[in-house]
């Protein structure tokens, strides 16, 4: 890569940055980020970055504040210190599911989340599975946003065959799941779900054919797994012969694992875009694989001002 290249990290997801790192045969930027004992979070960028096209690569996932954040001052940093081009690089975006108004007086976060990156000094964004594709309007910078789907329909190529049917696990993900179904020639079954309040979701009907199939769950990101668990036992109780799950973000609080390893669930497969607690990473039901080709991919191509649009999947 050109020696104007730099990969920045803060502590949100150093393992990916160094992934990355690795995919593009660079190294990551000597960067410092620490706590004062107040809790003040202090940046410094150890090596020369004037007229560079610096990536800061950071997801803004719990603690999502702190890690939100060193992201701002990292960019910050970057534009003092005269960088040429500064690009967000979110595998996960904190903050998305707040994306309208649900109810009065309450803020439009994931909105607020994008002004505050624009202001702190940002040239362009890339991030990975927004909750909700409109969010790349938020910004009046560049926004570039990958999907997993390459990453996700390859392992169930390899692993998943005969009699599949894809599953969304509420309205808003069918168009997801029909583009996995199409594209894995599987069938297609959405679950009518009623959500009572945050984080608390019951699964009331089933819509498609799911007996004696393999069932396979696809959403965007687990929670506390609420919906998951809820619709997994929605397909058991409708005959289905074996349950899977995909998501890309594995957010996994609360009671999430418990909830995960007590379920009709088989197999979680989950990407890295947030690193796991070391629950999660010992549970036995969930397998992660790596996006950082393609976010590598995504970088190089942007860094060399070439077309990313086939990575648009």
């Amino acid at each position: 890569m050109d020696n104007d290249l730099r990969l920045l990290t803060g502590n949100s997801n150093p393992e990916l940055a160094r992934e990355i790192a690795s995919y593009l045969e660079t190294k990551l930027t000597s960067t410092e980020v620490k706590k004062f004992s107040d809790g003040e979070i202090s940046v410094n960028i150890g090596e020369n970055v004037r007229g560079s096209d610096a990536f800061v690569i950071q997801s803004t996932c719990s603690p999502v504040n702190d890690n939100l954040i060193e992201l701002l001052l990292l960019i910050d940093a970057l534009r003092r210190a005269s960088a040429r081009r500064i690009t967000a690089v979110m595998p996960y975006y904190g903050y998305a599911r707040q994306d309208r108004k649900v109810s009065p007086r309450v803020p439009i976060s994931a909105k607020l989340v994008a002004n505050l990156i624009t202001e702190a000094g940002a040239s362009r964004v890339l991030c990975m599975d927004l909750h909700a594709g409109q969010i790349q309007g938020f910004f009046d910078i560049p926004v570039d946003h990958l999907y997993a789907a390459p990453v996700l329909l390859e392992h169930m190529r390899h692993n998943l065959h005969q009699n599949l049917v894809l599953v969304s696990p509420d309205a808003g993900g069918v168009e997801r799941a029909r583009a996995f179904a199409k594209r894995l020639g599987a069938s297609l079954a959405i679950i009518d779900k009623r959500r009572d309040a945050p984080n608390v979701a019951k699964a009331m009907r089933i819509i498609g054919d799911v007996k004696d199939k393999t069932a396979m769950i696809l959403d965007d990101m687990i929670d506390t797994a609420g919906t998951l668990t809820e619709a997994a036992n929605a397909l058991k109780e409708n005959g289905a012969a074996s349950i899977y799950a995909s998501a890309t973000h594995a957010v996994l609080s609360g009671p999430a694992i418990d909830r995960v390893m007590k379920s009709a669930l088989e197999k979680v497969v989950v990407t890295n875009t947030i690193p796991l607690s070391a629950a999660a990473s010992a549970c036995p039901k969930i397998t992660t694989l790596t996006v950082s080709g393609l976010l590598g991919e995504a970088i190089r191509r942007i860094h060399q001002e070439d077309s990313v649009s086939n990575l648009f999947v």
